[in-house]
């Protein structure tokens, strides 16, 4: 194994471990309930445990499905089809999972631009649509005959009228340029810190402060289409409460999963592939000792390097 940087935090998954990881998954061949669900990942096919997967357990459905683009991932290859058969194969999972959410529970499902529109059409069959959520993707070398692709959609939808929603929890601390005061001298509308000026601002669906993982924030892997810790966080603290139910079809590398775990949610979740299981299962390991969250400190989503003290990885999640 080539030796990293000294800086380098990427997970690592060492041979000799990748055995015990495994152990800690399940598997569903009959009827589960909520209780053998609990804090656990499901190694399989998702087509062949929807149907064993309980009613009405879930509170947020948190989905980062495949793109409609040609991507390798693991063993697996999702090749680019036609947009109206991504609409279809959208469909195909959604109307099975339909049933396990709770007549409360709110849907996030993520996506870029041109797969969009398919997203849109499939989720509206079912849900009601609130919103797009547009989000700043800083990584890329550019594009030289177009502009370069530097943000994904979520789209946040819920399956009736009555829902939760914890705009508290996820407004943004910004630093304040201009320090406005009242008439008596005090700050309107923001802090005075010994640290600097700062101000809570409502979230809009438009993110701009959140950091792509990179090999020098622990929270990397080599999963190629990880999403951000804190991406996650503003989904699970505006749409749950503690202890609800996060569930997640494609876990991937485990971020919905580790981030609930972190918020003192309870989660479950599906993944096919057996080497993105083994990083789920070992950065839900890491909690119990680094349960941080990059760009989120003392209760509230801070913009983008505007807290210093967040690069020496020692805060901890409120």
């Amino acid at each position: 194994m080539k030796a990293k940087a000294p800086r380098n935090q990427t997970l690592v998954i060492n041979e000799e471990e990748k055995a015990s990881l495994m152990a800690q998954t399940i598997s569903l061949s009959s009827l589960a309930c909520q209780e053998d669900l609990e804090n656990k990942l499901i190694h399989q096919d998702l087509f062949a445990c929807l149907e064993f997967l309980p009613d009405s357990f879930v509170d947020l459905l948190v989905c980062d499905p495949p793109y409609n683009l040609d991507k390798q991932f693991g063993n697996n290859k999702f090749s680019k089809i036609a947009d109206d058969s991504y609409t279809i194969w959208l469909d195909s999972w959604l109307t099975k999972i339909r049933r396990c959410l709770k007549n409360t529970a709110s849907i996030y499902v993520c996506c870029d631009w041109a797969s969009s529109k398919s997203v849109q059409t499939a989720l509206e069959k079912y849900f009601i649509i609130r919103n797009r959520i547009t989000w700043e993707r800083e990584k890329g070398r550019g594009a030289s005959a177009n502009w370069k692709n530097c943000a994904e959609d979520i789209w946040f939808c819920t399956v009736s009228k009555d829902y939760f929603f914890n705009v508290e929890a996820v407004k943004l601390k910004r630093k304040v340029i201009a320090p406005y005061r009242d008439t008596a001298g005090a700050p309107k509308d923001w802090q005075e810190t010994s640290q600097g000026n700062y101000r809570l601002t409502h979230p809009s669906n438009l993110w701009t402060d959140i950091s792509i993982p990179f090999w020098s924030m622990p929270e990397n892997t080599d999963h190629p289409t990880q999403k951000p810790e804190k991406l996650i966080a503003k989904l699970i603290l505006a749409s749950s409460n503690h202890g609800d139910f996060i569930f997640d079809p494609f876990v991937g590398s485990g971020t919905t999963c580790v981030v609930a775990q972190k918020l003192g949610r309870k989660f479950s979740g599906v993944e096919q592939e057996a080497a993105y299981c083994q990083m789920a299962i070992k950065r839900l390991g890491q909690v119990e000792t680094n349960n941080t969250i990059q760009g989120y400190y003392d209760g509230h989503f801070w913009e983008r390097n505007s807290l210093a003290e967040q690069k020496l990885q020692t805060l901890k999640v409120s």
